[in-house]
């Protein structure tokens, strides 16, 4: 992980603690850590794709929990998951838009010669480390396999 983003959150972390706003101080702290350990794990700084990645996993994962919590009736909870999304976004870089990632993926598409979506490997293995931390997952995955399957003409 480069040093400009953990002074970052160490210094995000600071401020938000002198505030005392505790939710941010949560998730900072939580962040911190999860990138400390991954380092540890890994033996090495985190690369910046690394660190942004294990940013967009803890959005997925509080994501997760609020549809749970929706589920249960536990709004307070709810609440306290969607503050630390907002906290956690602040560190991703700017989403791409719609016509990005479109053009992004009639690229990846072009580049890889996939013509099928049995091809689809090949398009997201080409298009994830250019959208990683800037588009979800999950959306790409989609929008690929229908570019795959109208491509096919199916």
């Amino acid at each position: 992980m480069t040093e400009d983003l953990r002074a970052r959150l160490q210094a995000d972390l600071k401020t938000s603690l002198k505030a005392g706003e505790k939710a941010r101080v949560g998730a900072l702290r939580l962040l911190l850590s999860e990138l400390h350990n991954k380092e540890i794990e890994k033996g090495r700084a985190l690369t910046e794709d690394e660190a942004l990645g294990l940013v967009a996993s803890g959005i997925k994962s509080r994501q997760e929990s609020v549809e749970q919590f929706r589920g249960a009736g536990r709004l307070e909870l709810v609440e306290q998951e969607e503050a630390e999304i907002e906290v956690l976004r602040a560190y991703l870089p700017r989403q791409l838009s719609g016509e990005e990632l479109s053009a992004l993926i009639d690229q990846a598409v072009a580049e890889t010669g996939a013509s099928s979506p049995r091809e689809m490997g090949k398009v997201m293995g080409w298009l994830m480390p250019r959208v990683r931390g800037r588009a979800d997952g999950a959306l790409v995955s989609r929008l690929v396999k229908e570019r795959l399957t109208v491509a096919r003409g199916i």
